[in-house]
């Protein structure tokens, strides 16, 4: 069984928010487009309190229950099974939605029959990396590659980041060849 995992289609990260990056929410509808394709579909959300030190290293972002942590408004929500909240503790932690508090992402997949896991969303040179680098632990793991975007940080983080998780096992394919 396949199954569609968004991380973090959140305010903060999409134009406009706290770590907004031009054209991420060019995603919203790539991944509203090919929700339908999947038997379970699954969300990640950065979900981290006001004072946690995470944000040594990042602006304030995804304030736990701020219109920041929102998905965006054009993310269509209704398909979404379960969300996996996430950076919920006073660390810098939860790049990785297999880092989420709220529930154990594996066994959810696991115990609904998932075995192939499509991620799309933000931002591919931090968390949907992190996610995936986890995901290739545990289920074949392929990426939307029309339905991620980078920050780039630095320059060239983003294609970094593509290569990292082609080296550890994940497969790309464009959202217009899913089945």
């Amino acid at each position: 069984m396949k199954a569609l995992l968004i991380v973090d289609v959140q305010n903060d990260f999409c134009p406009g928010g706290a770590l907004g990056a031009p054209g991420n929410d060019e995603v919203v509808p790539v991944i509203n487009k090919i929700q339908d394709k999947f038997d379970v579909v699954v969300a990640s959300k950065d979900w981290h309190p006001g004072n946690s030190v995470h944000f040594e290293n990042w602006p304030v972002h995804c304030v736990a229950n701020t219109k920041g942590a929102e998905f965006h408004p054009d993310l269509k929500t209704n398909k979404i099974d379960n969300i996996f909240l996430k950076g919920t503790g006073n660390k810098d932690d939860g790049y990785s939605a297999f880092e989420a508090t709220s529930d154990n992402l594996t066994r959810y997949l696991k115990d609904k029959g998932v075995d192939e896991l499509y991620v799309a969303g933000l931002t591919t040179d931090y968390c949907v990396k992190n996610t995936v680098l986890d995901a290739v632990k545990a289920f074949k793991t392929i990426v939307i590659e029309d339905g991620i975007r980078a920050v780039n940080a630095n320059p060239g983080d983003g294609e970094k980041a593509i290569n990292e998780m082609k080296q550890a096992g994940a497969k790309f394919i464009d959202s217009g060849k899913l089945n």
